[in-house]
């Protein structure tokens, strides 16, 4: 019964998980493809003065023209920018609206009754926020978004690992503070308690903080601030309406399957109780 449950809410975490990248989707067109744009259209600007100002016998005679050639070739996109922004953004944000959804749903099942007595709807509520927080917030305040062609390439690998290294590091403090607030609960109340693991979580991020190196070629300089911050903006805006469409759809999902399965397990025990009499 419990297996079939968890599997019944994997099914509706994937389906919210879905429900809430459309929306994001719609949001991150919208909103966030117009500081891309901007951002590509700075880098093209970049590189035609870069090109401009170069000697111009660097590109003189055969060899040149071949090496010119070669370059374009090299630079050609292989998707179109207007498949990018449409099908190909569409694509990313639904697989991962859906692969979160099912995760979430998976913690939902394990926090559902551990973490106090909160309905189906409050728990979906607590988890979506949790998963945000540690997820997504956390990491975009030590390391946030840039949008592309703007930072060094030969440093993208070390930038995106320093990215995971944080989520890492923040999912599992926000599991160690969910761990220290059960604990405390028995001898500090649940408020106290919960401000205590809080305390502890900012506080171990912090240091997180702190100790991890910067990115501090993220972002070329000279690169207009406005825009980086309108894309920073939009990058915060696509995930809040994810997770705010998906704890709220999960939330309606969930209670409506536990509330038929707990009327088909009282059913099922009025059914098979002996008769008294």
């Amino acid at each position: 019964m419990y297996a079939s449950t968890v599997r019944g809410l994997l099914v509706r975490g994937m389906l919210a998980g879905l429900i809430a990248g459309l929306f994001a989707f719609a949001v991150a067109y919208v909103v966030g493809e117009p500081p891309v744009r901007g951002s590509i259209a700075v880098e093209e600007a970049q590189a035609a003065q870069d090109a401009a100002s170069a000697p111009s016998g660097a590109h003189a005679g055969h060899g040149g023209d071949a090496a010119s050639g070669e370059a374009a070739e090299e630079e050609e996109e292989v998707v179109s920018r207007p498949v990018q922004s449409t099908v190909g953004l569409a694509t990313g944000v639904l697989v991962y609206g859906v692969a979160l959804g099912g995760i979430a749903a998976l913690a939902f099942s394990f926090a559902l009754g551990r973490v106090g007595g909160f309905s189906p709807r409050a728990t979906a509520a607590l988890t979506a926020a949790g998963a945000f927080a540690t997820v997504y917030l956390v990491p975009f305040l030590k390391y946030p978004a840039t949008p592309p062609a703007v930072g060094n390439p030969d440093t993208i690998g070390q930038r995106t690992t320093l990215f995971f290294l944080m989520i890492l590091l923040s999912v599992l403090l926000g599991i160690g503070a969910i761990i220290l607030g059960r604990r405390l609960a028995p001898r500090l109340g649940n408020w106290n308690a919960t401000l205590a693991a809080s305390g502890g979580f900012i506080l171990a991020v912090a240091l997180a903080f702190a100790f991890l190196p910067a990115n501090d070629d993220a972002v070329k300089p000279g690169f207009p601030a406005a825009l980086l911050w309108e894309f920073r903006i939009a990058s915060l805006a696509v995930q809040l309406v994810l997770w705010a469409v998906f704890a709220i759809v999960f939330g309606v999902l969930a209670q409506r399957l536990l509330a038929a399965r707990a009327d088909d397990a009282e059913a099922t025990a009025r059914q098979t109780a002996p008769a008294v009499g």
